[in-house]
């Protein structure tokens, strides 16, 4: 059984890697997730990727009602664990788990029921296209609460300080999703070809392993903190707080995908090519920001567990190795995506128009990517103090600026196509300046932890008043 790590103590550096490198590894299993499909996909053309990429939108949105457990799950139990209140970790696990299964049976009906109003948003014109697109979403939805529910096991253990177990289930999902995709889209033998449709039931059957095998493991290893009656005396008190806490980040993520499929929606415009180009270039960009994304999250759980401990100087010299973190992934990946973008693409898909396309687009998200990782970064030091409003009021009212900024761009005697991508490297550019700015400033003026000077000053006497504290 791996071992939880106490982030309270001990080298800083240390500490964080050997929590960061697993988690940033689960991070990369999505990505390759997704790449997976989008390879395979790709093989059978542009209507077939911008079939599962329009349909692609709902299991992403799907992610705005997982953060209202997946906060609560990750942040409130790692600074439970640094306050050392097993109740409090367990009561968090069991309401976070109850809230999951609730929203995703819900949002899986609504996919269900209501599939074609939901493709049809998107005008997508293509008959071939529509249909490919609305059973793809039908067989997702039918598997979506191992959607949900994985993300908030993945982030309960990470809060428990047990980053590895996370990452090994999440690979076994990997590798059966790497099998399975050629199989089902492609068939062999007697298994017939599904196309788009074995992409869905690849990834679902995935999911559905990666569900029972963490499942099979909080059995044996009877881990104490999992110990609880679920859907038996539901504690609203708990799912309050998770609420407040997740709120933000949650419509921050729904408005984020929201955003995104009007975006889609002056992107199809263009053409299926173009939706194409959009579907294959963020899954390549992924890679950047998932794994900023990826260590942001061992960063908050760092500062989750050592706010609940009241160790401030600690969360400075992390945040401030978070950063440095930041500055070099951001560089890297802003270097690759400029120059080598015409290598990548040709990976995914051999069309010599969308290589062109795709080409202007990984150059011109390039430009925001040191910026975006700064951003992500900071949100998640302010995530594990519980201060998710900052980062999401921030995120939402810039990326709401996208679509104006890409109706006027993407005009025919502007930029075209292009002005959408420059739409989305403008915002990005924004919100880490500002981002920085304001954490900065509440840095130097002593703001960033409400009642820090009390609490320093009576630590060790007023532990048991914590709550006075609490953001």
């Amino acid at each position: 059984m791996d071992k939880k790590i106490d982030l309270t103590e001990g080298g800083i550096v240390e500490k964080l890697v050997k929590i960061a490198l697993p988690i940033m590894g689960t991070s990369f299993i999505q990505i390759a997730y997704n790449l997976t499909d989008m390879m395979w996909v790709g093989r059978n053309g542009s209507n077939s990727v911008a079939a599962v990429g329009t349909a692609g939108f709902y299991p992403w949105l799907a992610m705005a009602f997982v953060m209202f457990s997946k906060i609560g799950g990750e942040v409130k139990v790692a600074q439970s664990m640094g306050e050392k209140n097993e109740k409090e970790v367990k009561s968090y696990i069991k309401s976070s788990i109850e809230l999951n299964v609730f929203l995703s049976v819900t949002y899986s009906l609504i996919l269900i029921l209501f599939n074609k109003a939901l493709v049809g948003i998107f005008n997508l014109g293509d008959a071939e296209v529509i249909s490919m697109s609305r059973q793809y979403l039908v067989i997702v939805a039918c598997g979506m609460i191992f959607y949900f529910v994985n993300p908030v096991f993945t982030s309960i253990f990470i809060g428990l300080g047990n980053s590895k177990t996370p990452f090994k289930i999440n690979t076994i999902g990997l590798i059966a999703n790497i099998i399975l995709d050629p199989l089902l889209i492609f068939g062999l033998g007697p298994i017939p070809a599904l196309g788009t449709n074995g992409a869905a039931l690849a990834t679902i059957s995935a999911q559905i392993i990666v569900s029972f095998v963490f499942i099979g493991y909080i059995i044996k290893s009877r881990e104490d903190y999992f110990k609880v009656k679920y859907f038996k005396n539901i504690e609203f008190e708990y799912f309050k707080i998770l609420y407040k806490l997740g709120f933000p980040v949650a419509i921050q993520n729904a408005l984020f995908t929201l955003i995104s499929m009007a975006m889609g929606v002056i992107v199809a415009s263009f053409g299926p090519v173009a939706v194409a180009v959009q579907k294959v270039g963020s899954q390549i960009e992924s890679i950047s920001w998932m794994s900023a994304d990826g260590f942001a999250s061992s960063l908050s759980t760092f500062t989750g567990q050592n706010y609940g401990a009241y160790k401030f100087d600690r969360i400075n010299k992390g945040s401030k190795i978070g950063l440095i973190g930041a500055l070099i992934w951001g560089s890297i990946t802003t270097l690759v995506l400029v120059f080598c973008g015409e290598i990548i693409f040709r990976a995914f898909i051999d069309e010599h128009d969308a290589i062109i396309k795709g080409v202007d687009y990984l150059k011109i998200l390039g430009y925001s990517q040191l910026f975006m990782c700064v951003e992500i970064t900071i949100t998640g030091v302010l995530k594990g103090l519980g201060r998710t409003y900052i980062p999401s009021f921030l995120s939402i009212i810039l990326n709401l600026a996208r679509i104006p900024m890409a109706i006027l761009l993407s005009k025919p005697e502007i930029l075209g196509l292009n002005g959408i991508w420059w739409s989305i490297t403008i915002s990005s550019i924004f919100k880490g300046i500002i981002l920085f700015v304001i954490f900065v400033i509440l840095y130097k003026t002593k703001k960033l932890y409400k009642g820090q000077n009390d609490m320093v000053k009576n630590e060790g006497k007023n532990k048991k008043q914590s709550n006075i504290y609490r953001l």
